[in-house]
């Protein structure tokens, strides 16, 4: 028989609510989920909530489990960490992974749900999505020993790629940010920590994540010659304008993009997506990663969260949306 669950919905540009869902028992290749906790991909999930997802990409953002389209009213939402209820007998009882919306309880395919390692906290693994975003990344551009890598955006994405640099021998990795307030981030994650107009120069790599033009500009001047910006902000709507006069043909910079929804090149004829996912999982087990989780909601709360969020009353990293009193 259908249960009751509960979900949120973004009814239109900037409003949303807890709607009432049915959930219907799972077949012989699914599994029902009761959901733990989730996070809230504050960077994607603000342009969604804003309405700024640009009409050419609402294809390309739909998310998995996605109801509705953009840019409302829709189902949108990607981390999700819950408990097994019902399903095969090896998966009953236990935490998992989806890329699943914000939803109390849901029925999924089996080979939609990814395994929480025994050592990893289940409010930790709704980072999993961003850790995967940052796995492909440095995929996409690895450093080599000894390398100076800048990090331009102490946020979720930017955090959690100064983290992974942060395990490579030699590399001096340095996180920029405008708000001071991320230097406590940087020094918990083992990266050095700069203002913008303070960061250091003639760097053989950066990682973009400021999602401004500002810090676009700002990293292409922190390059040393031929050296390789990654940009992984996602700009919505918004149009950025860059230099690419003066040195930037004579010092021969790279400026290359990365983005979570397909395997980098590099890795594609070896990996899958399921493989790329649990080794971003496996990464959870160290607690570094609890540093980037600098808040905690109910669920019931979640449409005002996100509205705080999006107005910039509330600053977080990873917020976490906790049901059932978890």
């Amino acid at each position: 028989m259908p249960r009751e669950a509960y979900a949120f919905w973004l009814r239109s540009p900037g409003a949303g609510e807890i709607r009432t869902v049915s959930v219907p028992d799972p077949g012989p290749d699914e599994v029902l989920v009761r959901t733990l906790h989730t996070g809230l991909s504050r960077g994607t999930e603000t342009l969604v909530f804003t309405g700024r997802v640009p009409t050419d990409q609402y294809a390309s953002m739909r998310a998995p489990f996605q109801e509705g389209d953009f840019p409302a009213p829709v189902k949108y939402g990607y981390l999700n960490v819950g408990v097994v209820e019902a399903g095969p007998d090896d998966l009953v009882g236990r935490t998992v992974f989806c890329l699943y919306p914000h939803q109390s309880a849901y029925v999924v395919p089996v080979d939609a749900v990814t395994r929480v390692p025994d050592g990893v906290p289940a409010s930790r693994a709704v980072l999993a999505g961003t850790v995967e975003t940052a796995v492909n990344a440095l995929w996409d551009a690895p450093p080599l020993v000894g390398d100076r890598v800048t990090v331009i955006g102490a946020g979720m994405v930017g955090s959690c790629v100064a983290a992974l640099l942060a395990r490579f021998p030699g590399v001096d990795v340095q996180l920029v940010d405008v708000d001071p307030g991320r230097a406590g981030i940087a020094a918990a994650l083992g990266v050095g920590f700069a203002h913008p107009q303070d960061a250091a120069t003639g760097r053989d790599l950066v990682v973009h994540a400021s999602a401004s033009g500002q810090g676009l500009q700002r990293g292409l001047d922190l390059l040393a010659p031929e050296g390789t910006l990654l940009e992984m902000s996602w700009y919505g709507d918004r149009p950025v304008t860059v230099e690419l006069g003066g040195a930037f043909h004579s010092r021969r910079l790279t400026v290359r993009s990365s983005q979570v929804g397909m395997v980098s090149p590099a890795r594609r004829s070896s990996r899958r997506y399921a493989d790329r996912l649990a080794l971003a999982l496996d990464l959870l087990a160290d607690p570094v990663f609890d540093t980037l989780i600098t808040g905690r909601s109910p669920f019931a709360e979640l449409p005002r969260v996100l509205d705080d969020v999006s107005a910039g009353r509330l600053s977080a990293l990873c917020h976490v949306i906790d049901y059932d009193g978890e």
